[in-house]
C-alpha cells in the first residue's frame, strides 16, 4: 500500500453561490493528487504518455460529508491500496484544516496502449519500482 498527501487551497472560482466548493471540482483535486502520487513514486503521467501508455478513468465514486469553503486549505490523502495490474485504484480522503474528513472517493484507471486503445499490463519497470510499497 502506498500513501501520500497533497495540499490544495480552495480558490474563489471553485465555489458555488452557497460558498461551498462546487462538487465537480473534486474530480480536478483528485487528478492533482493522483498526478503528484505518481510523481512521488518516480513516474509522471507525461512519461507514461510519451512511452505510449494512457491512463483513462474507468470509474469514479465520491461521498460528500461536509462542505469545503473558499480559502480552506485541504489535505488530500491518496492511497494506492494494491499493486496495479492492468488497472490501478486510488482512494482519497479530503481533510479540512481541523483534520475532519469531509469527502471520500476512489477512482480506477486502466493502463491502455495509445496506438490500439487496448488494455495493457502496468509497464514492468513501474511494477518493479513499486513492489517495495506493497
Amino acid at each position: 500500500m502506498y500513501k501520500t498527501e497533497t495540499k490544495i487551497r480552495v480558490r474563489y472560482a471553485e465555489t458555488d453561490r452557497m460558498g461551498y466548493v462546487y462538487y465537480g471540482n473534486y474530480a480536478t483535486y483528485f487528478e492533482v493528487a493522483r498526478v503528484e502520487a505518481l510523481r512521488e513514486l518516480g513516474f509522471s503521467y507525461r512519461t507514461l504518455e510519451d512511452s505510449g501508455i494512457l491512463l483513462p478513468v474507468l470509474d469514479f465514486t465520491i461521498r460528500y460529508r461536509r462542505p469545503a469553503y473558499y480559502d480552506d486549505e485541504l489535505t488530500i490523502r491518496t492511497t494506492i491500496p494494491e499493486l496495479p495490474g492492468a488497472r490501478i485504484k486510488f482512494d482519497y480522503e479530503v481533510l479540512n484544516a481541523a483534520g475532519e474528513v469531509i469527502t471520500v472517493a476512489s477512482t480506477t484507471l486502466v493502463f491502455i496502449q495509445k496506438d490500439t486503445g487496448k488494455p495493457t499490463a502496468v509497464p514492468a519497470e513501474i511494477l518493479e519500482a513499486w513492489k517495495k510499497y506493497f
